[in-house]
């Protein structure tokens, strides 16, 4: 099985391309072919971190979006991140619609996973309720619980939203936190998560105890991730 995977969460700053890189190192650590679509203008990290895997596209052009899916009727083993920017959920539900997106994908045999990233505040556990609303049943949805961006998730898991989104088969994951200093250290030098483990000897490589954490920090993510229709 392939799959299409939309890293979003409508608000910024809540880790959806750290949640998207890790993403694409499970990917590459298990070998499974994808291709990535960073939406970002503002920084572009998708694209920074893992450069030779991830491009730019403009969500606000159907013709950008088209871009995005256009490759699984050639190479339908292929999967798709796609990093959404803030606020895209708009221009992109118009452009599922209009596209029968995912009646095609359905045909196709491809999983179609909306994921949505929060921070344990309450704005974040609305906009899941509104993502549902906007999707219904017809996607498969992943509710990130990102630590790195909060410690306490007591107000999306008594939500309404959460209970919308589990009556539609949502999955509930959460995505450990990285010590913080490290997580700055990869982010300053632009590096992948792979690059991070494995480069020692390099000006910015990191300590033996900081590529454990890494290493330790990616194993939980990945165990998650094992539950998923990826």
């Amino acid at each position: 099985m392939s799959s299409l995977n939309f890293i979003g969460g409508e608000k910024g700053g809540v880790g959806k391309s750290v949640t998207a890189r890790v993403l694409a190192q499970y990917f590459i650590d298990h070998s499974k072919p994808f291709v990535g679509f960073d939406t970002d203008r503002s920084h572009s990290s998708f694209t920074r971190f893992y450069e030779g895997f991830a491009s730019p596209v403009v969500v606000d052009s159907y013709e950008g979006l088209d871009t995005v899916v256009n490759g699984f009727e050639n190479n339908p083993q292929q999967s798709v991140i796609v990093d959404l920017a803030a606020q895209t959920l708009a221009p992109l539900a118009r452009w599922i619609k209009d596209s029968d997106l995912f009646d095609v994908f359905a045909g196709l045999g491809v999983a179609v996973n909306v994921w949505h990233v929060l921070d344990d505040g309450k704005d974040s556990s609305d906009l899941l309720g509104t993502l549902v609303d906007t999707f219904g049943n017809r996607p498969n949805y992943i509710v990130v619980q990102n630590y790195g961006r909060g410690n306490d998730f007591g107000l999306l898991l008594g939500s309404q939203s959460l209970s919308k989104a589990t009556a539609h088969g949502a999955k509930v994951i959460a995505l450990p936190r990285l010590h913080d200093a490290t997580m700055r250290k990869i982010d300053a030098r632009n590096t992948s998560y792979w690059k991070a483990i494995h480069d020692r000897e390099g000006p910015h490589a990191l300590g033996l105890l900081e590529r454990q954490r890494v290493k330790s920090w990616l194993q939980t993510a990945y165990a998650a991730f094992d539950t998923l229709p990826l």
